[in-house]
């Protein structure tokens, strides 16, 4: 509980938007998150298929919408708008989170082939791959729009990680799972995946690791399939620039390569190190302790094995499944714990005000209606007018600022409210609850969520123990996209309700 400046690192810009790093500088993902086990029986197609939106054609105007007009502060590729084919993180009008894969003008010339290409890679569901969920072919604009992943891509986690370093356990398990993915593919008919490595690797609320249904189109009808640094390329495709099965193979190889020794290190390298049977000074010196030498042996050999330089001697998607399997050690630990990230809950409070409640189903109007009601009377002093002191032509003119401000608000004539209730809060020598609430309200509903949050965390500062504060909060929050800490900013707010009451019958 707390204030929300606790919750995260240094305040928040006022332009900033909680954009997710997610991507590769030459093919970026989205920060775009799967059930345990293993296997890719009829059950867990049907049960991703009734957990993901039906395969659509978006209208351009949808995704400018959700996306705010393609707006920089939505950005979530890594190497952000010089990535050549940008993504970014929208909100649909019914609040789902998508990531939105904008290709480089003109990449698919003929709008039917993209959209033919993207219909046929949205029929492919599966637990483990984060699914694509429409398309949009307007005018010279050619988008894929996918499941948003909020935890971060497996390049974040190995080579850019801030709290810990990925477990062992969970490198095994990333492992398995993209193997699961491959084979779900193959058995779809979609043998080639373009460009295997680990911007491509995401991880859902659940912390489970997916592979990117972006990988499985190229990035233009006739563009290169690899776009990474060539010292990472199946030697097949510099010969011949063709990707075949085997070539998913090998990347599937320098992806384990990065989950053994945490690096990116290139394959030649990696090979020497392995023929000169120097294992140790490939493994990641943060995992020492953690694995069995035979388990890190036979990860590096079969790394070896699908890094071979003839594509025939590499082994199949099968292989890769019966070799990783088995090393699996904590299958009943989800992935979230293994992390160590906070799991995503869509779970309310017991105790919810009117107020909360609205706040948690993002009904505006209701919160509006709520703050009408509830006037001033929350703020101590409310029987003076807010405690102003002496009758003097400067209250007066606060008085009246004051007054306009709550017309304007009461009229839902926003922008004006902002502009009367700032010039009040500029002029009060004690900051008013309420009127922190009613700008960051408007705010809101004037689209700039991340000064609605500052004003919320305001007013939370004048009364540390206002609920009212803390569904603010937790309705911009939302806004912003972080659903968790609105999740956690609606417990609070909750809890101090229930405090109030529990006080009252005392």
């Amino acid at each position: 509980m707390g204030c929300f400046q606790s919750k995260v690192a240094g305040p928040l810009p006022p332009n900033d938007a909680a954009a997710l790093p997610a991507d590769n500088p030459a093919d970026p993902e989205a920060a775009n998150g799967g059930a345990d086990g293993g296997g890719d029986g009829g059950d867990d197609k049907e049960a991703a298929k009734r957990a993901v939106p039906v395969f659509r054609e978006f209208a351009l105007a949808e995704l400018r919408a959700a996306t705010k007009g393609f707006s920089a502060d939505l950005i979530v590729s890594e190497s952000g708008e010089k990535a050549p084919n940008v993504v970014y993180r929208g909100r649909l009008d019914g609040g789902r989170l998508i990531a939105v894969k904008r290709f480089s003008r003109l990449s698919w010339p003929d709008p039917q082939q993209f959209l033919a290409e993207a219909a046929g890679v949205g029929k492919v569901r599966h637990k483990r791959l984060v699914n694509l969920i429409g398309c949009c072919a307007e005018g010279d604009e050619r988008l894929l729009v996918a499941e948003y992943m909020p935890n971060d891509t497996l390049s974040k986690h190995l080579f850019h990680w801030d709290k810990q370093p990925l477990p062992w356990e969970m490198r095994l398990r990333v492992a398995y799972y993209i193997a699961q993915a491959l084979d779900h593919c193959n058995a779809e008919n979609r043998k080639i995946y373009h460009d295997l490595n680990a911007y491509r690797v995401l991880f859902d609320e659940e912390g489970d690791p997916r592979l990117s249904s972006f990988g499985l189109m190229k990035n233009s009808r006739d563009g290169k399939s690899y776009s990474t640094n060539l010292a990472y390329t199946p030697p097949e495709f510099l010969r011949t620039g063709r990707v075949i099965p085997e070539s998913v193979i090998y990347s599937y190889g320098t992806v384990l390569l990065d989950l053994l020794s945490g690096k990116h290190i290139p394959p030649s390298h990696a090979l020497d190190l392995i023929r000169g049977k120097n294992i140790l000074l490939l493994m990641d010196s943060s995992l020492e302790g953690q694995y069995a030498n035979e388990d890190a042996s036979k990860l590096v050999d079969l790394a070896s094995k699908c890094l071979q330089f003839e594509a025939r001697d590499r082994p199949n998607i099968k292989y890769l499944l019966s070799s990783v399997g088995p090393l699996q050690k904590q299958k009943e630990v989800a992935s979230h714990v293994l992390m160590g990230i906070t799991k995503a809950t869509s779970v309310l409070p017991t105790i919810l005000s009117p107020l909360g409640k609205a706040c948690s189903v993002m009904d505006l109007t209701a919160v509006h209606d709520i703050l009408l009601k509830t006037g001033y009377k929350d703020d101590e002093g409310a029987e003076n007018e807010l405690s102003f002191q002496e009758w003097t032509q400067q209250v007066q003119e606060m008085l009246n600022t004051k007054k306009f401000g709550d017309i304007a608000f009461r009229d839902k004539d926003f922008k004006t409210a902002i502009d009367y209730y700032s010039k009040l809060v500029a002029m009060m020598s004690t900051p008013s609850a309420t009127v922190f609430a009613r700008r960051s309200f408007s705010y809101l509903m004037n689209g700039q969520a991340e000064l609605a949050l500052r004003d919320a965390m305001q007013a939370q500062v004048c009364m540390p123990e206002w609920p009212t504060a803390f569904y603010l909060q937790a309705l911009a929050l939302s806004k912003l996209g972080m659903e968790t800490d609105a999740q956690d900013m609606l417990n609070d707010g909750a809890t101090f309700e229930a405090k109030k009451q529990n006080g009252w019958r005392s």
